[in-house]
């Protein structure tokens, strides 16, 4: 039998918005996420905004700022990544972010972190697209990830406040399933059942 690791809410989710604007759509998306959330989750911003390019030269000697984030992600149980699209993939600053986070090579942050993409956006498709590439960096880096409900938010003039409050029911309500989902599926990641 192996030994069992029961791992007990609170959880806490580091965050990550992709958008460095101070307006960003999807820095309300996520306060709006924050709102809806399960009791058992407890949330704190991962920042991006101060990390230089990444380079494999600052691999031998990491500078405050990429420690900073590797210490940041470590000190969490769960991640959750809200971007926006930019020219049909994530926007650059969470891209290099990534990239910090998983170097020095064998010292990969995310590996074995559950995490789950969502995304808003003023066109239609909602950051499809954006997802689908944020999705197939982060299966590389070995971060086991939320794949049902996808969740690409049209957000029109309105919907979410900037204190995450959110006007339409039905999106509420989509948005707090989605956490629901969310909580059960970092639950299940993080409870190890015992090998027979």
């Amino acid at each position: 039998m192996a030994e069992v690791h029961h791992h007990e809410p609170p959880y806490t989710v580091g965050y990550f918005v992709g958008s460095l604007a101070k307006a960003s759509v999807n820095r309300r998306l996520a306060k709006a996420l924050i709102r809806l959330a399960p009791d058992g989750l407890e949330f704190v911003e991962i920042p991006i905004r101060d990390l230089p390019l990444y380079s494999y030269d600052y691999d031998a000697d990491y500078p405050p700022e990429g420690r900073a984030l590797k210490d940041a992600i470590a000190s969490v149980d769960a991640l959750l990544f809200v971007t926006p699209e930019y020219n049909r993939a994530i926007p650059g600053g969470l891209k290099n972010a990534i990239d910090w986070a998983s170097r020095p090579w064998g010292q990969n942050s995310f590996a074995g972190k559950p995490s789950a993409v969502i995304g808003g956006s003023i066109g239609q498709i909602g950051t499809a697209v954006a997802q689908q590439n944020l999705r197939s960096v982060l299966s590389f880096c070995n971060s086991p990830q939320m794949n049902s409900p996808e969740a690409y938010i049209h957000i029109t003039e309105g919907l979410i406040a900037d204190d995450g409050e959110v006007s339409n029911d039905g999106t509420a309500a989509f948005l707090g399933g989605f956490m629901e989902s969310y909580y059960e599926f970092v639950t299940r990641v993080l409870t190890v059942v015992p090998q027979r």
